[in-house]
C-alpha cells in the first residue's frame, strides 16, 4: 500500500552515489542466518517454531544471499564501501554483552571465536571490507560504527540482513537519527514472519529512509 502524499513528501529520496555509499550486511552469520546454525538445530524441528524458522532459512537461502551477493559484487565494482556487522559476545559466558542478548548468546554459542559467531562462507568478506563487532541489537549502541562511517567519509547507508524487524530495523533507525541517508532492501533481508518483514518496511518508509529492491540499487550503482 502506497503511503499517503503526506508521508512520502517528506520521506528521503536519495539515490546512491557509491563515493559515499556503504552497503551493510547485518549479522549474516552461521548462529542465527543458516540452516545448519546453531538456531536451527535447537528449534527447527520443534513443531511450535518449524514453520516460522523453515520460512526464514528458505527466504535467506533462495532470496536473501543471492541478492546480497550481487550487491556486494556492485559495490566492490563501483567502488561503495563493504560493511559487515557481526553480532555476538566476547566471552564464552556473554557477561560483556546487553543483559537482554547474554541468553540467546550464551544458548547459541555466539561469541568471538566460535563457529557460530562466523560470517557465512557465500558471503566471506575480502581484504579492505570492513567488519564490526556489536553485542546489542542495533549497530550504533555498542560500537564504534559511526566513526568508521564518518571517517570514511559515507553518508548513505543501504541496508540488508536479519533479522528485519529487530537488528536490521534498529541499525536502519539508528542510523537515521544520525544523519545517514538509508535504504532498506526488501529482498535482501529476511525475518521469522512475512507480516513482520512487511510491517517493517512500511513503517520504515514512514520518514526513516527508502525501501528499494536489489534491481533498484543495482541500478543506482551503476548509474
Amino acid at each position: 500500500m502506497a503511503e499517503p502524499d503526506y508521508i512520502a513528501a517528506y520521506t528521503h529520496g536519495e539515490r546512491c552515489v557509491p563515493a559515499r555509499a556503504a552497503l551493510v550486511l547485518v549479522d549474516m552469520q552461521y548462529a542465527t542466518g543458516s540452516r545448519q546454525g546453531a538456531l536451527a538445530r535447537r528449534h527447527l524441528d520443534d513443531p511450535a517454531t518449524r514453520d516460522a524458522l523453515t520460512y526464514r532459512f528458505d527466504r535467506i537461502e533462495h532470496l536473501v544471499v543471492p541478492n546480497q551477493q550481487r550487491l556486494i559484487a556492485d559495490c566492490r565494482r563501483s567502488g561503495a564501501r563493504v560493511v559487515y556487522i557481526r553480532n555476538g559476545a566476547r566471552r564464552p559466558d556473554a557477561a560483556d554483552a546487553a543483559p537482554h542478548m547474554r541468553r540467546l548468546y550464551r544458548d547459541l554459542a555466539c561469541h568471538h571465536g566460535s563457529p557460530e559467531h562466523r560470517i557465512l562462507d557465500e558471503l566471506a568478506p575480502e581484504p579492505g571490507d570492513i567488519i564490526v563487532d556489536k553485542s546489542t541489537i542495533g549497530a550504533f549502541a555498542s560500537t564504534g560504527i559511526d566513526s568508521v562511517l564518518r571517517a570514511l567519509s559515507v553518508s548513505h547507508l543501504i541496508v540488508t540482513g536479519i533479522s528485519t524487524n529487530m537488528c536490521v530495523e534498529t541499525t536502519a533507525r539508528e542510523a537515521a537519527d544520525r544523519g545517514y541517508a538509508v535504504t532498506l532492501v526488501e529482498d535482501a533481508c529476511a525475518t521469522t514472519h512475512a507480516d513482520l518483514h512487511a510491517s517493517t518496511l512500511r513503517n520504515f518508509s514512514r520518514l526513516f529512509g527508502r525501501v528499494r529492491s536489489t534491481g533498484d540499487i543495482h541500478t543506482e550503482l551503476a548509474t
